[in-house]
């Protein structure tokens, strides 16, 4: 299994940055994750900024020249799995802006007749770690599930990700957050993770 890892927190030493490591290192110990990639979007100074203009248009994004490498990340990974924080009940705007400009139209998915279109990135799956500090139920009975309808549902599903899995850890800005037991629990999860 080949695995890209997108990182999107500007703070080497944040939670965020823990939860990466642990996955790096579970990784590491399970023979059946043959290569890891990662993908940190803020040392990498990835642009979020949508443009287009007469030269850029949306409909060539797809086959845009500054994006082929990531592209390629893409198409490459079996598991792509994103490691970010929530920030106003969403991820943040920089894995937003890679979001748009990477699952484009004729690389992620195609239109097609019917409602929804053919997803082009089947067969991968898909791991989402997030922080927050609100409580861990607050999204639910809060926001209705707002960002995991937006990952799984909106985005993944959109494209042909049917398999998707979220670790979205609450609570995490207190001292008694239990953090050292849900950096084990991703830690086990990337060690013993089969597809």
């Amino acid at each position: 299994m080949k695995m890209l890892v997108i990182f999107t927190h500007p703070n080497h030493t944040s939670l965020s940055y823990a939860f990466l490591q642990q996955v790096i290192q579970g990784s590491s110990e399970n023979e059946r994750i043959e290569e890891v990639q990662v993908l940190d979007l803020y040392a990498e100074s990835f642009n979020p900024v949508l443009v287009f203009n007469e030269d850029k248009r949306r409909r060539d994004m797809h086959k845009d020249p500054e994006l082929e490498q990531y592209r390629k990340q893409l198409l490459w990974a079996d598991k792509i799995v994103l490691v970010y924080p929530i920030w106003w009940g969403r991820p943040p705007a920089m894995l937003l802006g890679y979001i748009d400009q990477l699952f484009a139209s004729n690389f992620a998915y195609r239109d097609k007749k019917g409602l929804l279109p053919e997803g082009l990135l089947k067969g991968k799956s898909v791991v989402c770690i997030s922080t927050m500090k609100g409580p861990a139920l607050y999204p639910l009975l809060w926001l209705n599930n707002a960002h995991k309808v937006l990952m799984r549902k909106a985005l993944f599903r959109y494209v042909g990700i049917k398999s998707v899995k979220f670790f979205e850890f609450g609570g995490m800005e207190k001292p008694n957050g239990q953090q050292k037991n849900k950096l084990d629990k991703v830690y086990r999860y990337f060690r013993a993770v089969t597809s």
